[in-house]
């Protein structure tokens, strides 16, 4: 049986590919407009993902409470569905095809703590959903 260290973990092994001013303004976006269960209106929602760097196609339905991390590594394709609750957690790349559904409640993760290693080293990679 490994002993895991967690004190000896290193979150610095995986690029969130935005700086701090960037993620903190994702942050309260996010918070505000994107996942917020106020705001119906999928037009929003759109507009900030794209500010923050997501490729979305045409005819996205992004229903209320939608947590996406990171924007900027998001591709969306044409007539996408995001179900209510669904979480992308993308600290890498999430590239979703055209007509595809995402359920509600549905949990995207790119990756994973190696539980064999004392270090508990992160790794990840790219999801793509044809």
């Amino acid at each position: 049986m490994t002993e895991v260290f967690l004190s000896s973990f290193n979150t610095n092994n995986f690029s969130k590919g935005a700086g701090i001013i960037k993620q903190t303004l994702w942050y309260f976006a996010n918070a505000l407009f994107v996942r917020a269960s106020w705001n119906p209106f999928m037009g929003i929602k759109i507009f900030f993902l794209k500010l923050f760097g997501a490729k979305i196609g045409k005819g996205l339905v992004i229903k209320n409470n939608v947590n996406i991390k990171f924007p900027w590594k998001l591709t969306l394709g044409n007539h996408v569905w995001l179900g209510e609750n669904a979480w992308i957690d993308n600290l890498d790349e999430v590239i979703i095809g055209n007509n595809v559904c995402i359920s509600q409640g549905a949990l995207l993760l790119t990756g994973n703590h190696d539980y064999t290693l004392s270090t508990f080293n992160y790794r990840n990679a790219p999801i793509i959903i044809e």
